[in-house]
């Protein structure tokens, strides 16, 4: 069996200094072994945290376990995922949504968050033990089971999973200071010099936080949905919760959200559950691909590190109780924004997080956050999530005049946007897995039967090109307009 092992690389806790420190000139990145100076890269690390604290937050809330435990675990797993990858791959590791819909099941078939941990902690195991493998064995294989026809499905369909939370949840709750908050956004991050337009995530989070409480001061609160849906009359900002939180604890949790605890093997809630590694592979192989294309760097040696990271997170997370671990597509949307690749922000966002769960009070004013801010500011990310799927299939050069290939891909992304589910006897599969399974299963099955699949010479229509489709400046996302702002 052939080895593949990873080049060797600088260590994985010391950066190169990118220029003077300062933001790079047009058409530059700051690449994962580079960094900006310690001031600007702590602002980078805090934007990180707010990138993936609403859902890191949120997701375990729906799984009935502790928040702050899941954010505690969330900086652990980054630190893990980022010395086991040698600081190659640049990414967040917060709560996967994808076991949202199967730990409802497991308690609506009256399981305990104990037996729901039991699983996730087996399901971990099993997810590293395939990266394990694909260590040892090469990402060939997962290259083969997930071309880029497929990852960039996928890729498009987790970012595009995101937007009916937005639509439903955020953006309601306070439409005025989201669309504020969006164009707060979209402005800086295209007229903003230097450090400014790279901070566009923070700046609007500020803007709509501040913007919130002198709205509630000035006019009074306001009458809308909160975040259950409920409308009821309440002030925009509420910072109740954060009087009441201690500095400083353990994240023991409530009797309804329980923290630390021992896990239970259910071998029923194991069966429901351990099935989402299949979305966990291609959330994961999606995430990698995508730094992989942002980056410029060939990181198939490293995607085998990434699946066994993961996998050893989510267990641990699991065996004390907390929620699963997946790498962040909303902190990719960030890399995307800022063009800022450095692993040493991602050490600061994961110590951050180590924390804010030992510090209730801090996690109390973030969690404040308005929904009507979290909703302009994701509003932007979600959709530039989407579009990273989309260039990997440009890039790529993938032939979607090919039935095979349009078909299942067309299918599977409007089942993972569109949240359909497939119910069965014991649970339900739905949203990102499913479509993730008919994209991966759909794409396959399909060129086995093409007319034209056993012909000499027909090309694998979605295969990657060995040479890439555009150079390191020349991605879309990151064009500097022509006149005066490309002198930033």
């Amino acid at each position: 069996m052939a080895t593949s092992a990873p080049p060797s690389k600088p260590h994985p806790l010391r950066w190169t200094l990118r220029g003077d420190g300062r933001a790079p000139g047009p058409g530059e990145v700051v690449r994962p072994e580079e960094r900006m100076s310690w001031g600007r890269t702590v602002g980078l690390g805090m934007q990180h945290v707010l990138a993936m604290f609403g859902a890191t937050f949120v997701f375990p809330v729906l799984m009935g376990l502790d928040p702050n435990l899941a954010i505690l675990l969330s900086g652990l797993a980054t630190m893990l995922f980022l010395l086991m990858t040698r600081g190659r791959v640049p990414s967040y590791l917060g709560t996967s949504a994808s076991f949202v819909g199967v730990v409802a099941a497991v308690r609506a078939d009256g399981g305990t968050s104990a037996e729901v941990t039991g699983a996730i902690a087996v399901t971990g195991v099993v997810l590293a033990l395939i990266g394990l493998v694909v260590h040892l064995g090469g990402a060939r294989a997962i290259s083969a089971i997930l071309p880029p026809a497929v990852t960039g499905a996928v890729v498009l369909l987790i970012g595009l999973n995101l937007a009916p939370v937005v639509a439903g949840t955020y953006w309601p709750q306070d439409q005025g200071v989201a669309l504020l908050t969006m164009l707060v956004v979209m402005v800086v991050s295209v007229a903003g010099r230097g450090m400014l337009g790279r901070l566009a995530v923070l700046v609007g989070l500020v803007v709509g936080y501040v913007l919130s409480a002198v709205l509630d001061a000035t006019i009074g609160p306001i009458t809308a949905p909160n975040a259950s849906g409920v409308v009821s009359t309440h002030p925009r900002l509420d910072l109740s919760a954060v009087s009441d939180a201690s500095w400083v604890g353990l994240p023991f949790g409530t009797p309804s959200a329980p923290g630390l605890h021992l896990p239970v093997f259910s071998a029923s809630a194991i069966i429901i559950i351990v099935p989402v590694v299949v979305a966990l592979i291609a959330e994961n192989t999606g995430h990698v691909k995508a730094v992989a294309s942002m980056t410029r760097e060939d990181l198939d040696p490293y995607l085998g590190r990434a699946l066994a990271a993961d996998g050893i997170a989510t267990a641990v997370a699991g065996g004390v109780g907390g929620s699963p671990t997946t790498t962040y597509a909303e902190n990719i949307g960030v890399m995307t924004a800022t063009r800022v690749y450095s692993t040493a922000a991602y050490w600061v966002a994961a110590l951050v997080a180590v924390l804010i769960g030992f510090c209730p009070k801090f996690g109390a004013v973030v969690a404040a956050t308005p929904g009507g801010v979290l909703g302009g500011i994701t509003v932007v990310l979600y959709g530039m999530i989407g579009l990273l799927g989309a260039r990997i299939w440009v890039e790529n050069r993938v032939d979607f005049s090919r039935p095979e290939v349009l078909v299942p891909l067309a299918a599977g992304i409007v089942i993972g946007v569109g949240d359909v589910a497939f119910k069965f006897s014991g649970g339900e599969l739905g949203g990102i897995a499913l479509g993730t399974v008919v994209v991966v299963a759909g794409y396959h099955l399909l060129r086995r039967i093409a007319p034209d699949r056993a012909q000499p010479g027909s090309a694998e229509p979605g295969a990657a090109d060995p040479t890439p489709a555009v150079t390191r400046d020349d991605l879309s996302l990151e064009e500097e307009p022509p006149g005066p702002a490309a002198e930033r």
